[in-house]
């Protein structure tokens, strides 16, 4: 969803070591969940297990309290993380730190979760003529999918076995016996230890202890991943066609790790675990939190160790866009995937009285507004008459909050209602509730002029926020005159053909990576905005528990959708080059991407209707077809992960918690510094300290995976005032495989900014060998210290 939930929990920002450090807390006794990592190779050979071991630890600090009480293991971690979870108070914690086998506690984040014409919008659809990814990688077939999400719905057509060839024989995965899996989906397990460490036992009201979603989000996800195709397709009417994943013949294991409160690190991480065990080949991670530092981020912890095994690893960017630094899931071994729009929409527009009409999106089937009557508008945020003290509730009517709104002055009108607090369908309920027979959802300010477009409840469509001050103006001048403000809702179903398109969805989350702004993330962006995908028949399309429909598709959007794009893409690029590392596939991805919309232009930013930048969409949109073969790529081992690692001046201990392996550093950090990551982009970040002439220089590795024998020149589109050198500037392959290095340098000069303040240039490096198109990104960031 685009706008994030609040967070239940703040993870610390600095490391609990051994002496533990301050733990800050409401009170002593409070408990919460930690996840411990122990000296795996400490444990005696009296135990004869290690969760033995560690229920032996537990035990005896609990023997110790007064009084005594019996403190259980929620999950213990084996393979991408050596250790345990439990839920502790503060004492527990600190007696627990001191046992001399114990060498770090994390305090638990709780993150959030963040078609029918995708696929043939990014040109993923068989061809007679030439060679496609699909047919090239036979759909993905025997590729596996982990999802680690809400669950899933598997009845829905899109999870069909048909013509799929047998379960493939690298799989060790499990599913219940009372799940109805089958050769699509091939495994299913879920996690909710620590949840309900948190949170109590389910009351299975509304939750089930079953991979089986009751959200629908896991649903969505999954079958844009790797859905069948499915004819016909819908969600109330809208977006008709034939509905298809990115990898139809994929399979999928479905990890449900995700609950009504959220979803817990602790159970995400021994989802991990298992999904590697099980053998999966790409997780698809549509869940976020805050940025904190690699070692304390339980989601890049186990990220690491699935790259480590040779899984492709894609995450969401977080909707916390349009602000800059807001970007999440921001490691270098993660492929992080930002939203854009897709050349479909759906048109609902306002006609106010005064003839003016305002474009809006909506969908909605039901009993509409009679056409050619228009009928009176609300507003409860006008206190000159338009509601305010009369309205009811002041502020929290304005956000058509629960109970806010006063059903004598609502009743038969359309009530115009601020986007903020509550979700955006809920408003809908609450002015249905209150006896509205429509309603209008403005953006706030922040939010731009991005338009979502939600099963809403009752007749309803979303404006931006430009848009919403012209309603507010018309009803507040008509109010003054003593006229009654009118307005109808003209919906005007599916639209295709949409230009421009694509465009950075207001909500996608932008960079500079707050973390390693060396680092350019997100990576790239796919669709994202007004995705259709399979639903659950647990709930309605608009999510709310009071909505009674039942659809078997439905319309979201969120970085939560474009991620299981690349997740899919990524499993038919691993089919189709099974020799391909993570890195690998990511760079195909990134160096193959677009930035330019089908008018020709750069892609614009929803929010503004300006040109976006790299900060917006990081390489640029997905292009499956040229990814399959994109002549050389950047590619990545777990060693040169740690050597980032240190020339991020991580401690030895530090970087064993992300890898489980002790390095010294010395030799890493004299090789060079954090931009010298072999990554697709490249980014400098010059801080100001009274030079005048700064410069730096990066070294990539490019290993062709092209034509066997090809010469590359390089292009240089400096960023504006920097003198960029690339040597050599041409690279001759005599093999496939083969790896030449070349060196990037960048010269700058000091610019005037306030103290505090930084600006960003963008440029790019592009090689060519007349067929294939290597494009890297290059950006320079200018900082002026406080």
């Amino acid at each position: 969803m685009p706008k994030p939930k609040p967070f239940l929990i703040c993870l610390l920002l600095t490391l609990i070591t051994i002496p533990i450090h301050s733990i800050p807390t409401t009170s002593k006794l409070e408990q919460r969940t930690f996840i411990i990592r122990v000296n795996y190779e400490a444990k005696p050979s009296i135990f004869p297990s290690h969760q033995h071991w560690y229920q032996s630890s537990l035990n005896s600090i609990s023997s110790s309290l007064n009084p005594p009480k019996q403190i259980q293991i929620l999950h213990t971690y084996d393979t991408l993380f050596h250790g345990f979870s439990a839920h502790l108070t503060d004492p527990e914690a600190n007696l627990l730190s001191k046992q001399p086998h114990i060498l770090d506690l994390i305090p638990e984040q709780v993150r959030d979760i963040h078609t029918t014409r995708s696929p043939l919008f990014l040109g993923l659809q068989p061809s007679s003529n030439t060679s496609s990814l699909l047919e090239e990688s036979d759909f993905g077939s025997d590729l596996v999918i982990g999802v680690l999400d809400t669950g899933i719905w598997p009845e829905h057509p899109s999870f069909n076995d048909r013509d799929l060839t047998a379960i493939p024989a690298k799989w060790r995965g499990y599913c219940p016996s009372d799940f109805p899996c089958n050769k699509k989906i091939i495994g299913a397990r879920f996690f909710c230890e620590g949840y309900e460490a948190t949170n109590g036992k389910m009351n299975g009201s509304t939750e089930i202890r079953s991979p089986r979603d009751s959200d629908g989000h896991g649903t969505h996800t999954a079958s844009i991943s790797a859905g069948r195709y499915v004819f016909p397709a819908d969600t109330l009417g809208y977006a008709k066609g034939i509905a298809a994943g990115m990898a139809p013949k994929a399979r999928l294991a479905v990890y449900k790790v995700c609950w009504t409160s959220g979803c817990y690190d602790s159970d995400i991480l021994k989802a991990f675990e298992q999904a590697v065990i099980d053998g999966v080949d790409v997780i698809s991670l549509s869940v976020g939190g805050v940025v904190v530092p690699y070692y304390l981020d339980t989601i890049a912890i186990a990220a690491f160790g699935a790259v480590k095994n040779g899984v492709f690893v894609s995450a969401s960017a977080g909707n916390g866009g349009p602000g800059g630094s807001s970007v999440t899931n921001v490691a270098p071994w993660v492929t992080t995937v930002g939203a854009g729009s897709i050349d479909r929409d759906f048109p609902a527009e306002v006609l106010l009285g005064n003839g003016k009409r305002v474009l809006g999106m909506s969908v909605y089937s039901g009993p509409g507004f009679r056409p050619g009557k228009l009928y009176p508008i609300f507003y409860a945020g006008n206190r000159d008459g338009g509601g305010g003290s009369e309205g009811g509730d002041g502020y929290s009517g304005s956000l058509c909050l629960d109970g806010s709104l006063d059903p004598d002055l609502v009743k038969g009108k359309i009530v115009l209602c601020d986007r903020g607090i509550n979700s955006r369908v809920a408003k809908g309920q609450v002015v249905k509730d209150a006896g509205g027979i429509g309603m209008i959802l403005a953006n706030a300010v922040f939010d731009g002029e991005g338009l979502v477009a939600d099963c809403h409840v009752l007749p309803a469509t979303a404006v931006g926020s430009a848009s919403g001050d012209v309603i507010r103006r018309y009803i507040g001048s008509s109010l003054k005159k003593s006229v009654v403000p009118t307005a109808t809702i003209i919906f005007h179903g599916t639209r295709v053909g949409v230009r421009p398109a694509p465009v950075v969805a207001a909500f996608s989350a932008r960079g500079p990576n707050p973390q390693t702004p060396e680092i350019l993330k997100p990576d790239l962006i796919a669709p994202g905005l007004n995705i259709l995908a399979s639903w659950t028949q647990r709930i309605g399309p608009s999510g709310l528990t009071v909505d009674n429909r039942r659809a078997e598709f439905n319309i979201l959007s969120g970085t939560s959708m474009a991620c299981p794009h690349v997740s899919g893409l990524a499993a038919l690029l691993k089919a189709a080059h099974p020799e391909w590392s993570p890195a690998a596939i990511r760079s195909a991805l990134m160096t193959t991407a677009y930035t330019v919309d089908n008018q020709g232009g750069i892609m614009k930013d929803e929010s503004t209707g300006n040109e976006s930048t790299v900060m917006d969409y990081g390489a640029g949109h997905v292009h499956p077809q040229k990814a399959m073969d994109p002549g050389l790529v950047y590619d990545l081992t777990t060693y040169d992960y740690i050597d980032f690692l240190c020339n991020s001046n991580y401690t030895i201990n530090n970087i064993e918690l992300i890898t489980k392996k002790k390095r010294d550093c010395r030799d890493a950090k004299r090789a060079g510094h954090v931009g010298n990551l072999n990554y697709p982009t490249i980014s400098y970040v010059f801080v100001q300290y009274g030079q005048h002439k700064m410069s730096s220089h990066s070294i990539r590795i490019a290993t062709n995976v092209g034509d066997p024998t090809s010469v590359y020149k390089v292009k240089i589109n400096p960023p504006m005032d920097t003198n960029v050198t690339v040597e050599p500037e041409q690279l001759s392959f005599r093999r496939v495989g083969q790896k030449l290095n070349f060196l990037v340098r960048v010269q700058v000069e000091s610019i005037k900014l306030s103290a505090g303040s930084s600006v960003t240039k963008s440029g790019s490096i592009v090689w060519s060998d007349g067929k294939h198109t290597v494009t890297s990104p290059l950006i320079v960031t200018m900082q002026q210290p406080l």
